[in-house]
């Protein structure tokens, strides 16, 4: 009879290793790269996954006012904020929030996908979003990725 005393080891959180991603948004359609981008920033591609420590990766997303929905979203598309006060309701529609600052449409996806928990701002603190293609992250990349 064999006594078996193995047992899985949890990743603690001083060993999660944060690896450095770029996405080129050029051309592509805004919610799949979110999914993409998502998956990414909770660490759900690694092997040491676990849902209760923040695991995921920085991520850098370049050509963001490049990128494109499908369809007619792009007329349809509603961005909604409101301030709390009376009267403080905006809505801006895509095409106006694209012109006025892209990374808020990227990075409003984005946090649409991911869980709603206490990891959800420090993992959008790891997500960087550039207009063009220029970012000042460029030594952290060994090799580029999506």
């Amino acid at each position: 009879m064999t006594n078996i005393t193995q047992t899985t080891r949890s990743i603690k959180a001083s060993e999660i290793k944060r690896n450095w991603h770029i996405f080129d948004a050029k051309n592509m359609v805004l919610g799949r790269t979110a999914t993409q981008i998502a998956k990414l920033l909770q660490g759900k591609h690694k092997r040491d996954y676990v849902p209760y420590l923040d695991c995921g990766d920085h991520v850098v997303v370049i050509n963001a006012a490049a990128v494109q929905l499908t369809g007619s979203k792009s007329s349809q598309k509603q961005y909604d904020s409101y301030s709390g006060y009376p009267g403080g309701r905006s809505v801006k529609t895509y095409e106006e929030l694209m012109k006025q600052s892209p990374e808020k449409v990227i990075r409003a996806a984005v946090s649409g996908m991911l869980p709603k928990n206490k990891h959800r701002d420090p993992r959008l603190a790891r997500l960087f979003v550039f207009n063009d293609e220029r970012h000042p992250y460029a030594h952290k990349f060994t090799k580029t990725t999506i």
